[in-house]
């Protein structure tokens, strides 16, 4: 008697057994349904009979190792790929840095292509290379993620035993600070403020809230992994990557990491078509970068730790992300690119540890889930400022292959960034030459059945595809988008409030200056134009303000800063000192000899900056500051601060009347608090420094270890404070995590 029914879903059939799995099984991937007692089964390696691994009734684990056992030895390297970043879309930032091409043609050049085609590369890695992790970055709208899904998930079944894509995606939630919070309903996702925003709620209940969430919108979108949380502990303020942490505090961090992963893995019913792995990084903390430099970059490969505090950088990790509730763990970690200096047998590149990753993490720490690269950190570098490059830190000197060897025997999975079979093999025939086919086999082994573990618990292997009709419901949830907004309110830090000038009623005047930048270059070395712009949508103001141009009309003043920017390295300057001030910073405290330091592209070990002077490429921020409230006179003057470090505002903060402090929170969402329509309820969660003398003595691995800002009011911009209309902030918040 058959026990299933089959529904035609266009480009797929659904199939729902009783009391069983769901199916989703492609028209044209050539699989065939298979009955047995009832139930129907797909017959994924299309050999006429059901094996274990595809019979849904099993136990993951039995079904695991069966089809690990099946597989060739290719397959199980090309399981230990990471693609490099795949861009569904034509018109953002990524659509022409990441573009592929279609029958040799690029999307414009092909009428009949469409972005949600598979690309000839995708093609190439997927059945070439048979690599099955797949990294997204943007999206077109819904529609053409789901369609690009399903054509991949199609293309991939039809091969080998048909193992489906993991799809992953860093962070992108993000809010775009011109947009209102519902401006992506019907085919954008919830906007929530940054990891560091959510620190600043000090509420692990909203955070799970938000991973619940995302999860959901992450599977309407196909996607089963996120390259998150950032848990590393921001105990060096000056760090580029400090706005992607949860802050300073290894307690909060951790609290935040348990309940963000918690968020994402769990769905009602435990693993399965809801859930989305988390994968934590960066092990074993990579908030220690000396000087504040980063990783990414040559000149940043050290991380320092001057304070002998290696062991609080872990908590998050071991107290947080790995001591979930109902998943036990975390189901996959990223070692960072830097080099822990001194604080292993080998001063090599996280990623090629073996104490960090097989010693630390696997033995003492019994961490069995996948461990996958930092990106392109087998490739070579060739510069010592350059973000795309190689990030091979401490074995430059060895081989593409022997990097993968190098990685694979020190406990590493899988290779973020590496579209290529051939390096992998390259390292099995190294295993098997020094240990023997059996030793390297049954190590390729473990590291394939941990990476089908996530493929398998997700649900992938019984239904990888997506009903456009059920996706658009859930990407511009109005309940979603609403949430998030309400998050961002709560994210917000109400720094100073002179003479209780907020909220300010309603309907007054204001006025609001441009913003102007000089050139600057993006991540990638892509020149971005000077400009002068206004630094918010008039339109979302004038639904709560007056806009004016002339001060002289104006009942107020509000002025759009963002913190500090510098840049720590030039070819032409050398090393220089990362500043968070807005005025040129001297660095006279600096250390004469660098703790770490040594490259093959450089003649010097010492990295020092001592006695230089660096400038910042927003310093008209400041001025913007000084110069409304020249023109305001006595009337009050309120700075919003989009804060991606711990900032010194002693160059502003006697000026101004009201400071907001927020994480890339919309404008709607900062004037809903302007106009007491919210009520303030953040906290920093890091220090504000009293000056850029507390940021140069401070130990990069220490935290809460600087002077903080007092301000005129005789607040201290300590961490846990923060003010609401009635004064500073003593709830149990603080109580919890300040005393």
């Amino acid at each position: 008697m058959k026990k299933y029914t089959i529904t035609d879903k266009d480009t797929f059939l659904l199939i729902d057994n009783e009391d069983g799995a769901t199916l989703g099984l492609a028209k044209n991937s050539g699989v065939e349904i298979l009955e047995v007692d009832g139930y129907a089964f797909k017959d994924l390696n299309k050999n006429g009979k059901l094996d274990p691994y595809e019979d849904w009734r099993l136990p993951m684990e039995e079904r695991i190792r069966n089809l690990v056992s099946l597989l060739q030895i290719e397959e199980i390297a090309g399981l230990m790929l990471y693609s490099g970043h795949q861009s569904v879309d034509t018109t953002g930032r990524f659509a022409q840095m990441f573009a592929g091409t279609y029958d040799g043609l690029t999307l414009q050049e092909n009428e009949h292509a469409k972005i949600s085609d598979i690309s000839d590369q995708q093609k190439k890695f997927l059945k070439e290379d048979r690599l099955r992790h797949v990294l997204l970055t943007a999206v077109e709208n819904t529609e053409a993620a789901v369609t690009w899904n399903n054509h991949m998930q199609a293309f991939v079944e039809s091969l080998d035993c048909g193992i489906p894509i993991n799809m992953s995606s860093d962070p992108r939630h993000t809010s775009d600070a011109s947009t209102e919070f519902n401006a992506g309903a019907g085919g954008d996702i919830s906007k929530w403020p940054e990891s560091l925003g959510l620190a600043a709620t000090f509420n692990p209940k909203l955070v799970k809230q938000f991973g619940e969430i995302a999860a959901k919108e992450y599977r309407a979108l196909g996607i089963t992994t996120a390259l998150s949380p950032q848990v590393d502990i921001a105990t060096e303020p000056r760090w580029m990557r400090f706005k992607g942490t949860f802050g300073e505090d290894s307690v909060l961090s951790a609290d935040m990491a348990k309940a963000y992963c918690e968020g994402f893995q769990n769905s009602e019913a435990g693993w399965g078509s809801e859930s989305v792995n988390a994968m934590v990084k960066h092990w074993p903390g990579g908030g220690s970068g000396e000087a504040g430099r980063d990783a990414h970059y040559a000149y940043g490969k050290y991380a320092v730790y001057p304070g002998n505090n290696f062991e609080e950088h872990l908590k998050p990790f071991v107290d947080g992300a790995f001591k979930l509730d109902k998943t036990n763990a975390a189901s996959a970690v990223m070692p960072y690119y830097t080099i822990s200096y001194n604080q292993t047998p080998s001063n090599v590149g996280n990623g090629f540890n073996r104490y960090l990753i097989q010693d630390l993490l696997r033995n003492k720490y019994k961490y069995d889930g996948v461990v996958c690269t930092d990106w392109n950190i087998t490739h070579d570098n060739y510069s010592m400022s350059q973000f795309i490059s190689g990030k091979s830190w401490g074995v430059e000197k060895l081989s593409v292959e022997e990097r993968h060897y190098l990685a694979i025997l020190a406990g590493v999975d899988q290779f973020g960034g590496n579209n290529e079979l051939a390096p992998v093999l390259a390292a099995y025939e190294m295993g098997k030459e020094a240990f023997g086919e059996k030793f390297i086999r049954e190590r390729f082994e473990l590291s394939a059945h941990r990476l089908l573990r996530n493929i398998f618990q997700t649900g992938l292997f019984e239904n990888p595809y997506l009903d456009f009709k059920t996706s658009e419901k859930i990407c511009g949830n109005p309940e979603f988008m609403a949430a998030g907004f309400e998050a961002q309110k709560k994210s917000i830090v109400l720094l100073k409030n002179k003479q209780q000038v907020l909220p300010l009623t309603k309907k007054l005047k204001v006025y609001i200056p441009e913003r102007t930048r000089p050139v600057t270059f993006d991540w990638f070395g892509k020149e971005i134009a000077a400009k002068s712009e206004f630094p918010v949508d008039k339109k979302i103001v004038n639904k709560f303000y007056d806009l004016v141009d002339n001060p002289d009309e104006a009942d107020f003043g509000l002025v759009f800063i963002e913190s500090p920017q510098s840049v720590p390295y030039t070819e032409k300057d050398g090393y220089l000192p990362i500043s968070l001030q807005y005025r040129p910073y001297h660095a006279k405290l600096a250390r004469a000899k660098s703790i770490a330091g040594g490259d093959p592209l450089e003649k010097t070990i010492n990295r020092s900056y001592k006695d230089k002077t660096n400038t910042t490429t927003n310093e008209a921020d400041l001025d913007a500051v000084l110069s409304t409230k020249e023109q305001m006179g006595e009337k009050p003057v309120i700075v919003c601060l989009d804060c991606t470090n711990p900032t010194v505002v002693a160059e502003f903060e006697p000026y101004i009347d009201g400071l907001l402090v927020h994480f890339s929170s919309t404008t709607q969402a900062l004037l809903t608090l302007i106009c007491g329509e919210t009520e303030p309820s953040g906290l920093l969660p890091f220090q504000m420094p009293l000056n850029m003398d507390v940021v140069e003595t401070q130990k990069e691995d220490v935290a809460h270890d600087m002077i903080p800002y007092i301000d005129e009011l005789g607040n201290s911009y300590d961490f846990a404070y923060g003010l609401n209309f009635s004064g500073v902030i003593k709830d149990e918040r603080v109580i919890h995590y300040k005393i």
